[in-house]
């Protein structure tokens, strides 16, 4: 009797079906601005919430497509995935889509295995910082740059002034510290799972997703549905979970009394996010 009462529910709710929620991760980390909405803790933490609190779920499956970003908000992901799957008992598997690099990597490391297509690009364990330098070109144009500070350091790296020495080492020592925690993050998640000497894996390089596994980073080749189904079975539901798009007022960031040409005033900043993002995914052949 208790067997045709569970045939009414639907699937999700039947503990004899097995059930993997995926949450799906897309994008560049930290890239937030009024139109454009990148992955951040805030961002993800609902759906997050939600994968590992589904009723009767074997395991939660992280799907991953990422060029990187913001360190510290790839960190805090990382570590909210690792929370949610120590106090819900649940394993995490990651499934890596186009790429898992950088800030993308570090997100996946917090599976307890990572698999990837054999054309996925992973690693690029490294720091990275870019931006222009514009002396030469106002000084064409007679143009004095004028800059008042309290404080020596106030003021770093201005593109509008020559490349300061001594501000380029002081950059260079903040990426050698948050690379190494990069790298203790991946040791410690990955162990002996890594084959390859630090010199090879640790110096900001990617590889094809082949590679990846020969040198440790991911477990094995296969995507989602095909290692869920020989794992759990042809009735395995997998439940989908995305992070919510922003309402469309928190979207373009303004009230709805305000004028058109007010909202179009922060297009330049979008322009320039967008760019910065192409970039990005560009950097890996995307």
């Amino acid at each position: 009797m208790i067997r045709n009462f569970l045939s009414f529910l639907p699937a999700p709710l039947r503990p004899n079906i097995p059930v993997v929620p995926v949450v799906r991760l897309s994008g560049v980390i930290g890239a937030v601005t009024p139109f454009r909405q990148g992955l951040t803790l805030s961002g993800v933490e609902r759906c997050l919430q939600r994968a590992f609190t589904v009723r009767h779920a074997r395991a939660v499956a992280v799907v991953v497509n990422s060029p990187g970003g913001s360190p510290v908000q790839s960190r805090l992901i990382h570590a909210r995935i690792r929370q949610l799957g120590a106090e819900h008992k649940l394993k995490v598997v990651v499934f890596v889509e186009d790429v898992a690099a950088s800030g993308g990597y570090m997100i996946a490391c917090a599976g307890n295995e990572i698999f990837c297509d054999p054309s996925s690009i992973l690693g690029s364990i490294g720091v990275v910082g870019t931006g222009f330098g514009f002396a030469e070109a106002i000084k064409r144009f007679g143009i004095e740059r004028r800059v008042y500070t309290a404080g020596e350091h106030k003021v770093m790296l201005d593109p509008f002034l020559p490349e300061n020495p001594d501000e380029v080492a002081r950059l260079k020592t903040i990426q050698r510290e948050i690379h190494t925690f990069f790298i203790s993050l991946v040791k410690d998640r990955r162990g002996a799972r890594l084959t390859a000497s630090d010199e090879v894996v640790f110096t900001g390089a990617w590889w094809a997703g082949t590679t990846a596994v020969a040198l440790g980073l991911a477990d094995g080749i296969g995507d989602l549905r095909s290692i869920l189904r020989t794992r759990y079975g042809d009735r395995v539901q997998t439940p989908l979970f995305v992070p919510q798009a922003p309402r469309f007022s928190r979207l373009f960031g303004r009230s709805s009394v305000e004028s058109t040409a007010g909202a179009l005033s922060g297009l330049p900043d979008e322009l320039i996010a967008a760019l910065e993002s192409r970039m990005m995914w560009g950097r890996f052949g995307l």
